[in-house]
């Protein structure tokens, strides 16, 4: 896996008639509120404002494409899917086709990523790809789905996610009832179809509209799940892939619970790092000493928030500089400044999270992972909060966001299968340590990929690889892969930067 405010939710009178959700939806979706059983077209035209602009001389086009929501009702409520496309800048020779691209999540808009990331693409893989860009379905300009208040997520101060007491426990797993209570109301009738496998039947119609017997596919973090997906479910139409910052093949939860455990190795990592250049951050010469000064900023904010900023919010800062080394020392800074002047400007997010953007964000990622197959019990849930603890008495809880899937409205019987003997090659991109998505994800996948191959850049801590470290070794070797067709004949192994300086 962007829109009300909410005060006493409706859903926990449970009054939504289901016509009104129906009516909702259509009224977001195409038109006519008709997918036609027609083959699927699509007309390029100019972009909205907001596009970035390409470098010369590329430039972007986009366009909708409308397709059912629901897959079993092909003359019902329909969705207009956002779409953008960069012309490949090469001689005809040179073309390779269409490469399909998504930023992640569940939840990342795709239509203005397809020109940054093509910015940052290699210029022999600019020069032989069209680069495609989407908003998948719930997203974006995609008929995007809001979850209102979300349990009162938007509202901050959110409470301490680490629970101490059973009065904690209760207090957060009301919240995540009322999260999938609100989400129920805001997508309505959506709600059972912005699964991930809906996304790649939308995407093997934008295939057939682009006029393409193969699609070319780079995903990065959630797209690398997604793209898995669609090769296991059209193997025959997946052409060249790139799996970039690898997903594992399990249960959402599974997968969340797995990247709460690697976010404490890397926290840890990132504390003795701050240590290192204590004479910059000056919150202490050792591991130990930092921590200590980073328990008593959060303690500090557990007790006293300031303008909303307290605990949770803390963590999520601390969950989204984990993924990337370029964060850490603007971290340390912010550490810093509050505990020695009490404000908070330093660790406050540049954008709001509760933008209209955000808030897309986070009801698609909820609504997504929840609707990919079963979810696990309530009792799970508050199982693994407490072994966390015992790990480490304070775990960075934020990315489980599959805990709300305990109270889901529709409760999925099935979750797609990743894999299989008939799926292509496909390269596979990880970085040593990345805690967003941990290189243990990565290798489940490729063994789930038959013919497979893993590319690591070693030494490296951060999320996002191939055309975004700046490692020669990788970008060269997927660039061949693209461009060429060259599989490496084994796994490769690329040297890192390893830690930033301060």
């Amino acid at each position: 896996m962007k829109k009300r405010t909410a005060k006493e939710h409706p859903a926990r009178k449970r009054t939504v008639p289901l016509l009104c959700a129906l009516l909702a939806t259509a009224a977001a979706l195409s038109p006519t509120g008709t997918a036609s059983a027609a083959a699927p077209s699509l007309a390029f035209g100019p972009c909205p404002d907001t596009m970035p602009a390409p470098a010369a001389p590329a430039r972007v086009e986009c366009g909708t494409l409308t397709v059912p929501l629901d897959r079993s009702r092909p003359d019902g409520p329909a969705l207009r899917m956002a779409v953008s496309r960069v012309r490949a800048t090469g001689t005809p020779a040179e073309h390779r086709g269409v490469l399909l691209v998504n930023p992640g999540g569940p939840g990342g808009a795709g239509l203005a990523y397809a020109v940054a990331k093509r910015a940052k693409l290699p210029e022999r893989v600019r020069r032989a790809y069209d680069v495609i860009g989407f908003d998948p379905r719930g997203v974006g300009r995609s008929a995007p789905v809001g979850c209102g208040a979300m349990g009162g997520l938007f509202r901050p101060p959110a409470p301490d996610p680490v629970a101490r007491t059973r009065a904690a426990e209760s207090t957060l797993a009301d919240g995540l009832h009322r999260l999938a209570d609100d989400c129920a109301s805001g997508a309505g009738a959506a709600l059972p179809h912005l699964s991930t496998e809906a996304t790649t039947r939308d995407l093997d119609d934008l295939r057939v509209a682009l006029g393409e017997e193969r699609i070319g596919f780079l995903g990065v973090s959630y797209g690398s799940y997604l793209g898995a997906a669609y090769a296991a479910l059209f193997p025959r139409h997946t052409g060249r892939m790139v799996l970039d910052s690898v997903v594992a093949p399990m249960s959402w939860y599974d997968f969340d619970v797995m990247q709460a455990e690697a976010m404490l190795r890397q926290r840890t990592t990132l504390l003795d790092w701050l240590a290192r250049h204590g004479k910059r951050f000056a919150l202490g010469d050792t591991g130990r000493a930092v921590r200590a000064s980073y328990e008593r900023a959060r303690a500090r904010l557990a007790a006293r928030p300031v303008r909303g900023f307290g605990p949770a919010e803390f963590d999520r800062t601390v969950y989204r500089a984990l993924g990337r080394t370029e964060r850490w020392a603007p971290l340390g800074d912010g550490l810093r400044t509050y505990l020695r002047t009490g404000s908070v400007s330093g660790l406050r997010p540049a954008t709001p999270f509760d933008a209209p953007d955000s808030r897309n964000y986070e009801a698609a990622n909820r609504v997504v992972k929840c609707a990919d197959g079963p979810g696990p019990d309530p009792a799970r849930v508050t199982a693994d909060a407490r072994r966390l603890r015992r790990l480490d008495p304070l775990p960075v809880l934020t990315g489980i966001e599959a805990s709300a899937c305990a109270y889901w409205h529709h409760r999925p019987s099935h979750r797609t299968e990743l894999g299989g003997p008939s799926v292509p090659p496909v390269l596979l991109v990880a970085s040593d340590h990345d805690p967003v998505t941990p290189l243990a994800g990565a290798r489940r996948m490729a063994t789930a990929l038959p013919g497979s191959r893993l590319v690591t850049l070693a030494d490296d801590y951060s999320h996002g690889v191939f055309a975004s470290r700046g490692n020669a070794c990788v970008d060269d070797t997927v660039a061949a892969y693209l461009v060429d067709g060259a599989v490496p004949g084994a796994d490769v192994r690329c040297t890192g930067a390893g830690l930033p300086g301060a």
